[in-house]
């Protein structure tokens, strides 16, 4: 445990981002956190951190994240990187923090929420500096801190390690799916492969590495190591025929969907709907719903019906406290022509949410007209 009080700035407040804001405040570190979807300047929370943290969803996002950072940096801070990129952009990105007298650390993870909290990470660090000051104790409190040389290198050895990941992942998907084919009960087929060389996948259930976030990262390895293409052309094609969602944890693909692929404009306001479940923040629920839009259910057996204003207002801005252990997943998407059906599971907790979704087109895209929900509650 860290015995200095030091403050830290953790840019990126997504799933990652808020599992090491929690995790360092376990620890006793000082922590504020930042979110690109707030809008605001990171200038403020920057200035008075000793280290900054940048835990992104790639090279572009930590590109003009550290642009807006950059003036407020000072030869006092080091700049640690969590985000997966290629070898080029972490190189831009030493450059950029060397030109403000910072020190850079290029410091991917590997492993996911649960790792995150249990301080079990494995950090590869790729570094130039010979000191890294308070970043020291940081890493050692997210997991195991394992040296790799130059930031080219801790950059190119997570997009190997991911890509071992994702055909893992991939391979467990498929052996449940041929163990349903020939009518081998799912929980059987789980406690076999718990025991067989996918076992620990199986046994992490790596529900939180999304089919978007791999197909990414093995976009960046084929670009430097052609023969992953098969594999990067597996995933895509995934995507692409609808048969996975880019939101979906990998291990809980299922059998390719049989309807029509949807259109990537009537994703975008489910997404905005996810994104303001995860950060709290109401904006993203006014891009996701009409003006006129209404959330009906029964809230503590009663039943209300919401306007979106009175919706909005439920939300604080902040991400909830226990968000690193939330899940959600849209399980269907149905267009037809102008309009469309949506639902999706959220697990908030000892709560699970059903949502039920109706879609409109309207001039400026898609929208959510109107949501109704039910909530069930594990026995506690």
């Amino acid at each position: 445990m860290t015995t200095s009080n030091p403050t830290v700035a953790v840019l990126g407040l997504g799933r990652m981002g808020t599992a090491i804001t929690q995790r360092l405040t376990d620890r006793g570190w000082t922590v504020t956190g930042w979110t690109r979807s707030g809008g605001s300047d990171p200038g403020p929370v920057v200035r008075d951190a000793d280290v900054v943290l940048l835990a992104l969803f790639d090279g572009p996002a930590a590109d003009e994240v550290l642009a807006a950072c950059a003036p407020h940096l000072s030869t006092r801070q080091v700049v640690v990187n969590t985000t997966t990129e290629a070898p080029e952009e972490a190189t831009g990105h030493e450059k950029t923090v060397a030109g403000t007298g910072a020190r850079y650390v290029h410091a991917p993870v590997l492993g996911s929420v649960p790792a995150v909290l249990g301080g079990t990470l494995t950090v590869l660090v790729g570094t130039s500096a010979a000191d890294l000051g308070p970043a020291d104790g940081l890493l050692a409190d997210l997991g195991h801190v394992l040296r790799v040389g130059a930031v080219t290198e801790a950059a190119a050895l997570k997009l190997v390690a991911n890509s071992a990941l994702g055909g893992a992942v991939l391979a467990a998907r498929d052996s449940r799916r041929y163990a349903e084919e020939i009518g081998v009960a799912d929980d059987v087929a789980l406690e076999v492969l718990g025991r067989s060389a996918l076992g620990g996948i199986v046994t992490r259930r790596e529900a939180t590495f999304t089919t978007a976030a791999l197909a990414k990262d093995l976009r960046l390895l084929v670009d430097r190591a052609p023969s992953a293409r098969r594999l990067a052309d597996r995933v895509a094609g995934a995507l692409e025929t609808d048969a996975v969602r880019p939101d979906d944890g990998l291990f809980e693909l299922t059998a390719p969907a049989t309807e029509p692929a949807v259109p990537p404009d009537v994703l975008e306001p489910l997404h905005a709907y996810l994104r303001g479940h995860a950060t709290g923040d109401p904006a993203h629920f006014r891009r996701a719903f009409l003006p006129t839009a209404h959330v009906e259910g029964l809230r503590d057996g009663r039943f209300v019906s919401w306007g979106l204003d009175e919706y909005c207002s439920l939300f604080s801005g902040t991400p909830a406290s226990d968000e690193p252990t939330r899940r959600r997943r849209i399980e269907h998407v149905r267009v037809d022509g102008t309009v469309g059906t949506a639902t999706m599971t959220l697990w908030h907790g000892p709560d699970t949410f059903t949502d039920v979704l109706v879609l409109v087109r309207v001039q400026d895209g898609w929208r959510i007209a109107n949501k109704a929900y039910h909530r069930a509650t594990a026995a506690q």
